[in-house]
């Protein structure tokens, strides 16, 4: 009864609007011709700020006017919950065409003549996985030229309403309110609407999407984009087809579309990765069977006759090698002659897909426009927050106009602050490492003791072995502990950025880039750093093991190897990142929109206006593409750094890249804001770090081919110490395991108990028996297999290294065909605007204009010889 009341009162609030015969869906002003490019929108929250809120709005909604742009505001009285103001903001043609110049906004001079490259013969097969011309190339090319206000002629401008897409009026628009002043607070000039949202003067300031995501809008005038990006990219059923990236970059901007480009690129890329890394485990698989180490540990007559020195001291029991015999056979699954393979493949996979995406972004900023994009990045993207806080000021030596700046002795203090920061979190990951380090001994006995006397874990005692579960429970706490720093230093990172005052947006992102990425480097890689590199290498040997801060002793690895321990570190905090990830990206926004897309679908259209549908939806922040590029550089690493512990990286990887491309467009689509259309011609600085990880990705590989699987002590055993020449790897376990006589155990390190009176156990070493005369020292056998392994990751790295190299330079940054299409259209834009001059000069001297003098006609003609000599 009481939510009937309500309807009721807020049809009548309608009713007025209702009588304009308007859509509440339409895009446009009342009088259904201004087109709506921003929205703000606040609410009278009758504080005590009230009325310095007041004089703020209206000083800002003044200057905007003044600025030449055209305000409508919508009363609270007519908002579905009869709260909120909406300002909507339309930019006359007067005003686009000013700040087309200002901010060198490329348009269209003439339609593109260059015959298009020679097609695909595979273009019939892939068919199916093509989407409609019309998606996927939106507009005719076009030869473009930088907008000059004095030169509208030269233009191809058949419709003013239509001429500028609204991606440009947006960020145009943007660019205004990013830099209008709103009056004098404590001696300082204030501006900007970022400042107006953080104190609470508006409540939010979006662009308008074109129509509802799920139908088509009922006005003709509609190009109803965002329901065909839903219909044809944003739906998971449309995993198998290309993304319409003209589409993307004209909706959203080029700085999205580039994204979308890479993540797009990359998925393709993982392809080729996922089949062989699929082919080197099924050959793991498909040869368990044929093991010798594995039959040996299996055999009751070999594995089962070794008795083991204890896992831990006092409370562990000797026990028997076949014990471990399920483990070792899956450790073969990763720990295989494949695994030298893969790991060379992906050191060359990873410079093929770099050098081929500098390519493909080659190719997309000659088709986006953006090829003389680096020189305009510099001059526009001022941060005003920059220019607001930065009082001092100085003559910039190349304009000679006076520009703020900050004093070198403000960034030292702010770089010094920003620095101990960003270590301190470093040190506090570190120390949580060390600590879930600490757990892993500490329970390690608990789990050796408590498996050996359960009877209910005896069926699965051969396959959860102690290290098994305590590197499973370990993992599983390293990624809460993981995601809870995560959490908390991302909010640290933007703050300290903040408090840096960078000069640029670029140089904003970059400083942040690179924080954010040096604490999720070491946060995320440093339990498998531990893992490979550290664990069950400082053991000691029975009678003088080595303990961390002299009370926990350390690890052991597996007899058969640390490998399949690394393997499920890696899949339980890559997997479980990126579900989490996943989880994250598509139900919190969309729990979030759940109460506003409800009041959408069941009210009538011209009871819900399209800024209301908008206002609802979650916003899409200045940082929304940084953390999704940061996401995928993570999982770059996982599957480059120690993909030679799991060759299946690759296709967990594929796999969640193909759901992530149709969540982030999904997101993107139904439960967000429109963003501000924003240029960016590359991925930035994550080229750089992509870079720098393919580079270390060969380092890390190697040795953990050579450190931490067991392919180099086999190889040393099969051409050296085989005792069977019929077959050659027959006798390695024993070999592998050193001899330790229990007599010689101190009082600290022996069991309690000794019930079959065992003399002697065996431990995974090589050296010396007891009753050798350099006792419990290196065998010769340790240092050849050492020389081996350093002299493997000397070979792999230099060959590797030679390939990648090769490869980069046998293959152009900038496709061939692209530098020629470049210079054609240089040389034509400039022939079309010579000619333009020349026109407007002949005029000139026609209408008798004596300014137009007979050496200006000869000089113009002679810069159009020359243009077309060059």
């Amino acid at each position: 009864q009481q939510s009937g009341r309500r309807y009721n009162l807020f049809l009548k609030r309608r009713l007025r609007i209702d009588k304009r015969h308007q859509s509440k869906d339409s895009i446009f002003f009342r009088d259904g011709v201004r087109r709506i490019d921003f929205v703000l929108s606040y609410v009278d929250d009758f504080s005590k700020e009230l009325e310095k809120k007041l004089e703020r709005r209206k000083e800002f909604e003044s200057n905007l006017q003044k600025a030449g742009l055209e305000l409508e505001t919508e009363d609270k009285k007519e908002s579905e919950d009869g709260k909120i103001f909406f300002v909507k903001i339309h930019a006359p043609w007067e005003v686009l065409i000013t700040y087309a110049e200002v901010l060198n906004i490329k348009v269209p001079i003439k339609e593109n003549d260059i015959p298009s490259t020679v097609e695909n013969p595979l273009d019939c097969m892939l068919f199916p996985l093509r989407l409609p011309e019309k998606v996927m190339h939106p507009e005719p090319d076009y030869f473009t030229a930088p907008f000059s206000k004095d030169k509208q002629e030269l233009y191809l401008i058949n419709d003013e309403s239509t001429f500028f897409s609204p991606s440009m009026r947006n960020r145009i628009v943007n660019y205004i309110l990013t830099r209008c002043p709103y009056g004098t607070e404590e001696g300082k000039k204030k501006f900007g609407i970022k400042r107006l949202l953080n104190n609470g003067t508006y409540t939010a300031a979006y662009p308008l999407h074109d129509c509802q995501y799920w139908k088509k809008a009922n006005d003709p005038n509609c190009d109803n984009e965002r329901y065909t990006l839903y219909m044809e990219w944003a739906r998971f059923l449309r995993f198998y087809k290309e993304q319409p990236l003209d589409l993307i970059r004209k909706y959203y901007g080029e700085k999205i579309g580039i994204y979308f480009a890479w993540l797009g690129f990359y998925t393709e890329m993982l392809f080729l990765a996922a089949v062989v890394g699929l082919i080197c485990f099924l050959y793991g698989l498909f040869t368990m069977d044929e093991n010798m180490s594995s039959k040996e540990i299996c055999d009751p007559a070999i594995g089962g006759e070794i008795i083991m020195c204890p896992l831990c001291d006092q409370e562990c029991d000797y026990w028997r090698l076949n014990t471990t015999c399920e483990s070792s056979q899956y450790s073969h699954l990763f720990d295989n002659v494949a695994t030298l393979f893969f790991a060379i493949f992906m050191g060359i996979w990873v410079t093929l897909f770099l050098e081929f995406w500098k390519r493909r972004q080659a190719r997309l900023k000659y088709e986006w426009d953006l090829v003389d994009f680096e020189e305009e990045q510099q001059q526009l993207q001022l941060r005003p927050e920059y220019e607001a806080k930065c009082t001092q000021k100085k003559r910039n030596p190349v304009t000679q106009e006076m520009e703020p700046y900050l004093p070198l002795t403000s960034q030292a203090v702010r770089f010094c602050i920003s620095g101990t920061t960003v270590l301190f979190w470093v040190s506090l990951i570190i120390a949580s490492m060390i600590a879930v380090i600490v757990y892993r001994l500490a329970v390690y006995a608990a789990f050796a003791s408590l498996m050996e006397n359960a009877q209910t874990l005896q069926p699965i005692s051969g396959l959860l072995t102690p290290q098994l579960a305590t590197s499973v429970t370990a993992s599983c706490l390293n990624f809460v502990i993981i995601m809870i720093l995560n959490f908390f230093y991302e909010r640290i990172a933007i703050w300290i950025t903040d408090m840096e005052i960078p000069r640029t947006h670029m140089e904003y992102e970059n400083r942040l880039t690179m924080k954010m990425f040096l604490f999720q480097f070491v946060n995320y890689y440093s339990s498998c750093f531990y893992v490979a590199f550290f664990k069950g290498k400082f053991v000691g040997y029975p009678g003088a093991y080595t303990y961390m801060f002299n009370r926990w002793r350390n690890e052991e690895c597996d007899p058969a190897g640390c490998l399949i321990e690394l393997t499920t570190q890696l899949t339980i905090v890559m997997a479980g990142k990126q579900i989490w990830g996943n989880i994250q990206e598509a139900f919190v926004p969309w729990i979030c929109n759940w109460w506003g897309r409800r009041k959408a679908r069941n009210n009538p259209e011209n009871l819900y206006s399209r800024w209301e549908q908008d206002h609802d939806l979650q916003t899409f922040g200045a940082l929304g593409l940084f953390y999704e590029y940061l996401e995928m550089v993570i999982q770059f690493g996982f599957i480059t750094l120690f993909v030679a512990s799991f060759p299946l990286a690759p296709l967990l990887a594929l796999m969640n890249n193909i759901l992530e491309i149709r969540v982030d467009s999904w997101k993107l689509t139904t439960q967000y804001r429109r963003p501000v259309a924003a240029k960016a011609h590359s991925i930035g600085v994550w080229q750089e770090i992509l870079n720098g990880m393919a580079i270390l990705s060969v380092v890390t590989n190697a040795f953990i081919v050579a450190f931490t699987s067991d392919m180099i002590p086999r190889l040393v055993y099969y051409y050296a110490y085989y005792e069977n020449e019929d077959s050659p790897m027959s006798g390695y376990i024993n070999n592998s395991l050193s001899v330790f006589q229990i007599s010689d155990f101190p009082d600290r390190n022996k069991p309690k108990e000794n019930p079959e009176n065992f003399l002697i156990c065996r431990y995974r070493d090589y050296r010396y028996p007891p009753d050798h005369e350099r006792k419990y020292l290196h065998t010769m056998q340790f240092w050849h297999i050492l020389a081996a392994k350093l002299a493997f990751i000397i070979i792999m790295e230099h060959v590797v290294f030679i390939v990648k190299f090769f490869v980069a330079w046998m293959i152009p940054d900038v496709p061939a065909d692209v530098k020629a299409r470049i210079k054609r259209e240089k040389y034509l834009t400039q022939k079309i605007l010579h000619e333009y001059e020349l026109e407007k000069l002949k005029e000139r001297l026609c209408q008798g204009d004596k300014r137009a003098t007979e050496k200006e006609f000869i000089a113009t003609e002679g810069r159009m010889e020359l243009s077309r000599a060059m």
